[in-house]
């Protein structure tokens, strides 16, 4: 099958799910993905998985595995991703944008709330009331993914594997090792398996990662921004702006982890170095990243406002997200590509079960920053049983646990 022929196939099949259908769904799962990485992902995949099927188990899969190892927010990455996987680069910019809109819209309320009045609102109940749904919401999601990905003993030994490393051992590098073992594994143990199809194709020269109408739409943003700058009369503040998308970008494309590994290089280098944000200020608003649903790099649009309003919160926020998602769209396309090869198979049958193992790693993680309540047990195990004994919508699940919440720790 040539190349050009792989391409005109793929996008006859990402004409079966429509740009608006995207920004919708991205756009309600990004108001309702409280908790961090795998929250998100886990609202991903009941949505778009389980109950619209637009997408199967292992294309999220995919996603996070080479999510982990590139730089950037994973989740927005994996969301990216996802987003390309459906419907090409139109996709992926559309996904983008749609699952941040509403934490960069809650953000700025917060960001303008907070320089005005000094302070945010509390709302604790109704996020102690959310946070257990979140971790019944994870696991569920692992548990169903395991069921179809996870399909003999030697997949299963990776996956408890992955999750026992993970809860001994944390940080970035031990992800990216799990990532890579699972790598490894995976190709030592199915590597022979005579089943699996043959690349095809002629390879890497067939390749384009960059379409010609990018590079022309670059192009003309490049200009107009030389032109707007050598003829406006506020150069300081485009000088200002410039500094922060150099900056972010600078950031997003160095640091790997995720977010909360993010935390400590932002802190050098908003705080320390550049001194646009004080200690206490910088901590304030990676709480309001806490707060928000969806990714928690977007404390940078919290940066972003107080150095340059409104403008630096847009440029910070594109800035820390755009740069890592074109670089997942790029890799993605080489990975849907050669997804056909033994090779690449059997990479991800070790891949697929590891990732699996972090999931439930996750809710075991995120259940040990809650504190022990017979509220918060409550909302856990009736939240598991809506999910998985009712088949209650994860949409649904999430609000509700937290008016519950508003509810139950009132007593």
């Amino acid at each position: 099958m040539s190349y050009l022929f792989y391409l005109t196939q793929k996008e006859s099949e990402q004409k079966q799910v429509s740009l608006r259908y995207l920004f919708l769904t991205f756009l309600k799962i990004g108001a309702i993905s409280f908790g961090g990485f795998m929250a998100l992902v886990s609202v991903v995949t009941d949505q778009m998985v389980e109950k619209d099927k637009v997408a199967e188990d292992k294309t999220i899969l995919d996603g996070v595995s080479l999510a982990s190892v590139l730089p950037g927010p994973l989740a927005v990455n994996v969301v990216t991703y996802v987003g390309y996987h459906l419907r090409g680069l139109s996709g992926a910019l559309v996904s983008m944008v749609a699952v941040i809109l509403p934490s960069f819209v809650l953000m700025i309320l917060l960001s303008v709330t907070y320089f005005k009045l000094g302070n945010v609102t509390e709302i604790n109940h109704f996020f102690g009331g959310i946070m257990p749904a979140v971790v019944a919401i994870i696991f569920s999601v692992a548990i169903k993914m395991a069921k179809k990905s996870v399909t003999d003993p030697k997949q299963w030994l990776i996956c408890i594997a992955a999750a026992i490393s993970v809860i001994l051992f944390k940080g970035f590098y031990t992800t990216f090792i799990i990532i890579l073992s699972g790598a490894l594994v995976g190709l030592i143990l199915y590597g022979k398996d005579n089943t699996m199809e043959q690349p095809r194709g002629r390879g890497w020269g067939k390749i384009q990662a960059i379409h010609k109408r990018t590079v022309a739409m670059a192009a003309i943003l490049v200009v107009v921004f030389i032109v707007f700058y050598y003829f406006s009369n506020s150069r300081a503040y485009l000088d200002l702006l410039l500094q922060i998308l150099v900056t972010f970008s600078g950031m997003s494309l160095t640091l790997f982890g995720g977010g909360y590994v993010f935390i400590p290089a932002i802190q050098e280098v908003i705080v320390d170095q550049l001194h646009w944000l004080s200690q206490s200020e910088f901590a304030d608003g990676i709480a309001m990243g806490q707060i928000t649903p969806g990714p928690i790099l977007i404390s940078a649009t919290f940066i972003g406002y107080k150095v340059a309003g409104f403008t630096g919160a847009i440029v910070a926020t594109v800035a820390i997200y755009l740069p890592p998602g074109l670089l997942m769209v790029l890799f993605g396309r080489f990975l849907d590509y050669f997804k056909n090869s033994a090779f690449v198979a059997a990479i991800f049958k070790g891949l697929r079960p590891a990732v699996i193992g972090m999931i439930f790693s996750a809710a075991l993680t995120i259940g040990r920053g809650i504190t022990p309540s017979w509220q918060s047990i409550s909302l856990m195990v009736l939240a598991l049983v809506a999910i998985l004994g009712f088949k209650v919508k994860v949409v649904f699940a999430i609000p509700v646990a937290g008016i519950l919440g508003l509810i139950l720790f009132s007593l």
